[in-house]
């Protein structure tokens, strides 16, 4: 397997960033050998995906659907070599239309939807393509810097065949104005960047239903989307 190259990831210290600079380590990484349990589990089949757990339109309804623009957000997951990476398991977290999480720790002073949890999973088919469906999230203020406000965003989660080999970034929408304002979004470098930006299609589009916006991640080599965000 190719070594991940790095230059297309964000540092780990980014003052800008402000957290970064509590958290990023002060000293050279040591490398730790895998155990059993690293290389083996825990594995993710068919059985971990209920029906709805990839519609967040309707997974977390309770008396009503959920309030804001409906979408769709489909793409592949891709090797470095263009090919599928198949059956492995994404979840995705989000604020809601508002920009307010459903965490205790969010007490951004925009009102929470009864009707909406900001939460899905999936996996990829044979053709490593996924798709959600869900309500374009808010932005909301953030406390990084004066004035500091998040784009609109999604994070994405992928798992592979273990807990360890776990990725994280985010995709932002196109035309977002608060692009160039963002740090963490800033963090990535710049040749990379765009491919944390989702496009809008039309093919994807639902009529009278939801606009579409088309994601492809690509986990290794040059134009690798930049995780660790």
């Amino acid at each position: 397997m190719d070594k991940r190259d790095w230059l297309v990831h964000p540092s780990y210290l980014f003052p800008d960033y402000q957290s970064t600079i509590l958290r990023a380590p002060k000293r050279e990484l040591l490398p730790i050998k895998a155990n059993l349990s690293e290389r083996t589990g825990p594995v993710f089949g068919l059985d971990s995906i209920s029906p709805l757990d990839n519609d967040l339109t309707k997974n977390g309804c309770v008396n009503g659907e959920p309030l804001g623009e409906r979408i769709v957000v489909s793409g592949r997951v891709l090797d470095q070599f263009g090919q599928p990476i198949r059956h492995t398991l994404i979840e995705i977290w989000q604020a809601n239309a508002a920009g307010r999480y459903v965490h205790k720790v969010d007490q951004h002073a925009a009102p929470l939807d009864p009707n909406f949890v900001g939460g899905g999973r999936t996996l990829t088919d044979e053709e490593g393509r996924y798709k959600f469906y869900t309500i374009k999230p808010g932005a909301y203020p953030w406390g990084n810097h004066h004035n500091a406000w998040r784009p609109n965003h999604i994070h994405f989660s992928l798992f592979g065949p273990q807990i360890a080999t776990r990725l994280v970034t985010q995709m932002y929408f196109p035309g977002d104005p608060l692009l160039q304002y963002d740090p963490i979004y800033k963090g990535a470098p710049e040749k990379n960047r765009e491919a944390m930006i989702s496009k809008f299609t039309l093919d994807l589009t639902e009529p009278n239903f939801a606009l579409g916006y088309e994601f492809d991640i690509i986990l290794r080599g040059s134009h690798a989307n930049p995780f660790g965000i």
